[in-house]
């Protein structure tokens, strides 16, 4: 998904697209991580979250040769990124589960650390390569085919984790009584859900239009493409931190206000003063963003009693919020197409901060937890 925003602007005037249809690429993995986080919940029930991880990067895979393969046609790119999406959905949304089953409770933050560096350190490179790889391959489809490689290498190294979980799994007797339905009931649930509502909303619209924003602004492809890894390496580093933190604090509030008022302050930045520090709006924007999405992964490692209600909780989490939040980059696109600038649209984004203000205030340490632990058996 980060190796698009840089080749947006070339990607729209070689296809004709709009910039509401540009805003679709970015909604549509969007969307599927939400919509598809339920199903993801109950093939990681059957298969294993292990195999059905393994299966989602097999998907991510197909979905970026599609992508890359279609000489730069509109269904391929379209038909690519929504496979890549539905393969995104069903690891992201089983990861928080296999942290909280391999890292003990006070070391929850420091998996999801490790996550987040793994993923926004692999954005960081693929936005500030894109442009590179586009003039070295002779276009931007080779340029997005050439994350495939490293996709199928993730599939490799992964089949031994997943034989290994399956093993363990076999010894391991599930209790008849667990549920595995979603926690609609559950307020702690919904509080959650709204958060990364608003979090991802804000998120996924400034990965889709930073770029497109200063590009307009007379910026070169390149530049753009460098200001987008300043953006995802400020996540890799708060991505890190905030977890680790995380695990310090029985109260999440003071961090979490922290990072949404850091990446609310960037935006405005963005919408009010566009070139008086387009560096250090980029660095607080990442860093309030990537803060924000961590310390959510952590909270549904946190609030949830065992590493399937862990599951339950990320499956309803991801379903609601990532499908509000897909409706965002297009939505943008559109403020965008409608007002003629970027202006209005980082306007919007600052405005979504307050609503994520709220539901932070609201997520105390005493909240109650989705699911029962598991029993101690003694001996």
């Amino acid at each position: 998904m980060a190796s698009l925003p840089p080749l947006a602007e070339t990607v729209r005037a070689d296809l004709g697209l709009s910039n509401a249809w540009m805003g679709v690429l970015t909604t549509l993995p969007v969307l599927c991580m939400g919509l598809l986080a339920p199903v993801a919940n109950q093939l990681g029930r059957r298969l294993g979250a292990a195999s059905a991880v393994g299966a989602g990067v097999g998907l991510v895979l197909v979905g970026l040769v599609l992508r890359g393969v279609g000489n730069g046609t509109v269904w391929s790119l379209y038909a690519g990124t929504l496979v890549a999406g539905a393969g995104i959905a069903l690891a992201g949304t089983l990861l928080p589960g296999i942290v909280k089953a391999v890292f003990p409770a006070h070391r929850a933050g420091l998996g999801t650390g490790l996550t987040m560096m793994s993923m926004m350190g692999g954005a960081a490179l693929a936005s500030a390569l894109s442009v590179p790889l586009a003039g070295a391959l002779g276009g931007w489809s080779t340029s997005l085919l050439a994350w495939a490689p490293l996709a199928a290498v993730a599939g490799l190294v992964w089949i031994p984790v997943a034989r290994h979980a399956r093993r363990l799994a076999a010894n391991r007797p599930v209790p008849e009584d667990v549920s595995h339905a979603l926690p609609w009931r559950s307020p702690t649930a919904w509080l959650l859900a709204a958060y990364l509502s608003f979090q991802s909303w804000q998120f996924y619209s400034s990965l889709a239009w930073l770029a497109p924003t200063y590009e307009s602004g007379g910026w070169s492809a390149r530049d753009a493409g460098l200001l987008m890894s300043v953006f995802t390496g400020a996540q890799l580093v708060s991505g890190l931190v905030a977890p680790v933190l995380l695990d310090r604090r029985t109260d999440a509030r003071v961090l979490l206000v922290g990072a949404t008022l850091l990446g609310g302050l960037g935006e405005a930045g963005v919408w009010l003063a566009p070139d008086a520090a387009p560096w250090l709006w980029a660095v607080m924007i990442g860093g309030g963003q990537g803060a924000c999405f961590a310390l959510g992964l952590g909270l549904l490692v946190r609030y949830a009693a065992t590493a399937r209600d862990s599951a339950r909780l990320t499956a309803m989490g991801f379903l609601v919020s990532y499908t509000v939040a897909s409706a965002g980059p297009a939505t943008m696109g559109a403020v965008r197409d409608a007002s003629g600038g970027y202006t209005w649209l980082w306007a919007v984004l600052a405005l979504v901060g307050l609503p994520q203000l709220l539901a932070s205030s609201r997520l105390r340490p005493d909240a109650d937890r989705v699911g029962t632990p598991e029993p101690v058996v003694s001996r």
